[in-house]
């Protein structure tokens, strides 16, 4: 009889215990999606972020709350830029032909000062007026001093963390020319096309895309912004 009691009360508690509801806790994100979705400033962001009841959730909040308002800044820029570059671009040929503005930029070759390249670049479109398809190409140009040509031959696309694909993709090098030799250093110019598909550059409208230059002498990184594409892709179309 005492068996069956204590059988019986045991019974009785977990089926209490399993009519119970428990209440998710809302995750860090969940928590700056709420306080984002208030319409405050980001200062009054932060003080519904330190009322938070951990000491590690306030941390994690306030850092996605820093890096949303981070990211809003930017996406401002990018799109002022995008419709500069927008304005920028020339139509050409009834709306067959599209030239984006071309940007130049010094990049960074080694640990010296001096070490840097210059770099031009635009993107150049062709649409089929019969399909309507559009095929791009990047148009490069890398200028350095040095005493033998690279001879760039491939680049490998790459993410926002730098990692790059395993496969690497051939290149068009235009033409390799030398001037102002002296003391057996010539400045060097490579003028390098690259095709690029109209899904691939719409694919990377929302971060630009990166990629490494490479030779068997050295490897260069390129970035091309994503203010650039977003007002290309505004007008070639």
């Amino acid at each position: 009889m005492k068996f069956f009691l204590l059988a019986f009360s045991f019974t009785l508690i977990l089926s209490g215990c399993s009519s119970l509801e428990l209440e998710a806790v809302p995750s860090s994100e969940q928590e700056t999606q709420r306080i984002l979705a208030l319409g405050l400033s980001h200062e009054e962001n932060l003080v519904e972020a330190s009322k938070l009841d951990t000491p590690h959730k306030v941390a994690v909040v306030t850092l996605q709350l820093k890096n949303a308002r981070d990211e809003k800044i930017q996406a401002d820029i990018d799109l002022k830029d995008s419709n500069k570059y927008a304005e920028e671009v020339i139509i050409l040929e009834e709306g067959s032909k599209f030239i984006s503005p071309e940007i130049s930029e010094n990049v960074k070759n080694g640990v010296l000062d001096t070490d840097v390249d210059q770099l031009t670049y635009r993107i150049e479109g062709s649409k089929d007026l019969s399909s309507m398809l559009i095929n791009h190409q990047l148009k490069l140009s890398l200028t350095y001093n040095s005493k033998n040509k690279r001879n760039y031959n491939a680049i490998k696309f790459c993410d926002k963390w730098n990692n790059c694909d395993d496969l690497s993709q051939e290149i068009n090098v235009n033409s390799v020319n030398a001037s102002n030799c002296k003391n057996n250093l010539c400045e060097y110019e490579e003028k390098i096309t690259l095709e690029l598909s109209d899904s691939f550059l719409k694919d990377s409208i929302d971060k630009g895309f990166s990629m490494r230059l490479i030779s068997d002498k050295k490897t260069s990184s390129i970035k091309i912004p994503k203010a650039l594409l977003m007002g290309y892709l505004k007008t070639a179309q």
